[in-house]
């Protein structure tokens, strides 16, 4: 099987993977959104197969799970919001690990996933925090200095979640690289 290939089948598991860990556990939050797994494996999606495959599997995965969990008008925005979380990730990713000279020491690798973790769901947080503050102005009638404002202000609150969900989503990276790591294919594209 050529690189292509192996690639597309890698990037259609990590989107099934994706959307299994994200419906898989979810802990509600008083925002009415809920923290999950997922976004260790939006991480994975981007270190692994790079910006563009990472970010189609990271968002496409992400955008199911919204739909087939009851979140259909947050599909959209989770699909752009998590393929820029992942492109993101994985970009500085390899990035940093040009800069190091390719050391693949565990520290270069945990330092690289937390550079680009950090960043991407950095992503994450600002992107679901716009996207709900335009919701939120939406309902309330137009997006008025005042509906805006409004809306920040409710949609604040979801920031504390979407960062614990963030630093989940970094720990379970960290935890879950190294062991898939130990899988000749997935060396030879942390490589690439």
């Amino acid at each position: 099987m050529n690189n292509k290939t192996k690639k597309m089948v890698i990037a259609a598991l990590m989107t099934a993977f994706t959307c299994i860990a994200t419906m898989i556990i979810k802990i509600p939050t008083p925002t009415f959104g809920y923290i999950h797994l997922g976004d260790g494996l939006v991480l994975l999606c981007g270190i692994l197969l790079g910006p563009l495959y990472g970010a189609f599997a990271a968002g496409a995965g992400s955008m199911f799970s919204d739909i087939f969990s009851g979140y259909a008008s947050w599909a959209a925005a989770t699909f752009i919001i998590k393929s820029l979380t992942a492109g993101t990730a994985g970009i500085l990713f390899k990035r940093i690990c040009k800069t190091a000279h390719q050391t693949d020491s565990t520290r270069n690798r945990n330092i690289r996933v937390i550079a680009g973790g950090s960043i991407g769901e950095l992503i994450m947080v600002t992107g679901y925090f716009l996207y709900e503050t335009g919701l939120a102005a939406f309902a309330s009638g137009g997006f008025t200095t005042a509906a805006i404002a409004a809306g920040a202000t409710a949609s604040a609150a979801g920031i504390p979640f979407n960062i614990a969900q963030g630093v989940v989503g970094i720990l379970i990276c960290l935890v879950l690289l190294p062991v898939l790591q130990k899988i000749p294919d997935v060396r030879n594209m942390l490589s690439d």
